[in-house]
C-alpha cells in the first residue's frame, strides 16, 4: 500500500494543501483498493461517508432521469476526488459512480477531511476552488446543450476523451465507452449517437474497431457544425 506523503497522484487534487504530517495520518486511515471494470463504488442515494481518491482508471458518475435512464455527469479519472460535494453538505450521493476500465482507489473516511476542512484554511480554500471549477463546467455543458447541436456535442466529446485520456499503442482513444455512454453524455438517444458516429467514420473524421474509436482528423472535428 503506497503512502500518501509519498503519493504522486496528491500533486492533482486538494490533498497537495496538506502537509506531511496530515498526509501520514490519512494514511493511516485510508482503505486502498481495486474496482473491476463495470463494478458500481456507489449507488445515488447512498450515504458515501468519505471520500474517493482515483489513482488509477476511469469512471463514469451518472444520474438517473425521470423516464428511467442514465445521464452521464460526469468522467472522473486519475488524480480526481469523489465525494467531496457530499461530504461538505453532508447529504447523501445523488450520483452513481461506475467503473469504466479497472481502477485502484483509495477511501478516505469522513471524519479525516472535516478535521482537514476545519484546521487547514489552504486546503478548504483548494477544495472550494476545486468544487467552484465543477460548477463552471456543469454551467458550459448546460449552455451547450441548448446551444449546440447533437452532431457538435459528440464531437465535442470525442476532443474531449482525446485531449483527456491520450491514446493507445494503436491509436484508438485511452478509454473504451459504449455506444450507450456517448449517447448518455451527449443527451440524445443511443440510435442517434451511431448514426452520428457512422456519419464521421464515412467523413473520415474517425476510424473504429468494435468499440474502440482512433481519432482520425482532430481539426475536423473541432470544425463540425
Amino acid at each position: 500500500m503506497s503512502k500518501c506523503e509519498q503519493c504522486i497522484i496528491k500533486q492533482f487534487n486538494s490533498l497537495r494543501a496538506l502537509g506531511k504530517d496530515d498526509l501520514i495520518r490519512i494514511s493511516g486511515c485510508k482503505t486502498s483498493k481495486f474496482i473491476k471494470k463495470g463494478e458500481i463504488l456507489f449507488r445515488e442515494g447512498e450515504s458515501i461517508n468519505g471520500v474517493y481518491c482515483v489513482k488509477d482508471g476511469v469512471c463514469k458518475l451518472s444520474k438517473l432521469s425521470a423516464n428511467g435512464k442514465d445521464q452521464i455527469v460526469k468522467l472522473v479519472v486519475r488524480g480526481d476526488l469523489i465525494g467531496q460535494r457530499s461530504l461538505v453538505t453532508d447529504e447523501k450521493s445523488n450520483l452513481t459512480a461506475i467503473a469504466l476500465n479497472d481502477m485502484e482507489i483509495c477511501f478516505i473516511p469522513r471524519n479525516e477531511i472535516i478535521n482537514d476542512l476545519t484546521n487547514n484554511a489552504n486546503f478548504s480554500l483548494d477544495m472550494l476552488q476545486e468544487m467552484a471549477k465543477e460548477l463552471r463546467v456543469a454551467d458550459n455543458i448546460i449552455v451547450d446543450m441548448a446551444q449546440k447541436s447533437v452532431k457538435q456535442r459528440l464531437a465535442d466529446v470525442l476532443i474531449y476523451l482525446y485531449e483527456t485520456f491520450n491514446t493507445d499503442e494503436k491509436g484508438f482513444l485511452g478509454v473504451m465507452l459504449s455506444r450507450e455512454d456517448y449517447a448518455s453524455l451527449v443527451g440524445t438517444a443511443t440510435e442517434s449517437a451511431i448514426r452520428i458516429l457512422s456519419q464521421f467514420k464515412k467523413e473520415g473524421l474517425i476510424s473504429t474497431t468494435g468499440k474502440h474509436v482512433k481519432i482520425e482528423d482532430l481539426e475536423g472535428l473541432r470544425r463540425v457544425e
